[in-house]
């Protein structure tokens, strides 16, 4: 069952989220459903941390993997074709979203349980249960960004 359609998040808001994710060099960004791997790709491109999308659908994995390599950026980005449920979120400083509402409650327990204390995890438009959101960012193309700290949700 999917927890979101593909729909590509704006660049602007993209940038916005990766900004709120503070990334440092050394630091890694999953963004679960990544979809064509826009968000990780302008990760590598705007910041010195690494990127790792995690994308189901076959197509939308070879456009991702097809622009990283054009854009030589191998070094720090991969995608791994796979349902994000099943793929280990331990070396993950910030993860990113843009799930349904209860695409994000299905995933939070995941979050809680492998996420390091401190992680950030910036959800685009939907809330994540009820986490309390650090911050909340709606002053950007109609849309509603909403950054978490794990620490302070467990």
């Amino acid at each position: 069952m999917s927890c979101a359609p593909f729909v590509q998040t704006p660049v602007e808001v993209a940038k916005k989220m990766i900004q709120l994710a503070d990334l440092k060099s050394g630091q890694t960004l999953f963004d679960l459903g990544a979809g064509d791997g826009r968000l990780v790709i302008l990760t590598a491109q705007e910041t010195e941390a690494s990127a790792v999308g995690v994308e189901m659908r076959d197509d939308l994995i070879e456009r991702a993997r097809s622009e990283i390599k054009k854009l030589s950026l191998e070094n720090r980005v991969r995608m791994i074709h796979d349902d994000f449920f099943n793929v280990d979120l331990g070396e993950a400083d910030a993860v990113t979203l843009y799930l349904t509402t209860s695409g994000n409650e299905r995933l939070r327990p995941k979050l809680e349980r492998e996420l390091k204390k401190g992680a950030k995890v910036i959800s685009h438009d939907f809330k994540v249960g009820n986490w309390k959101p650090s911050v909340v960012y709606n002053e950007l193309l109609g849309h509603t960004i909403y950054s978490y700290e794990v620490r302070a949700q467990l």
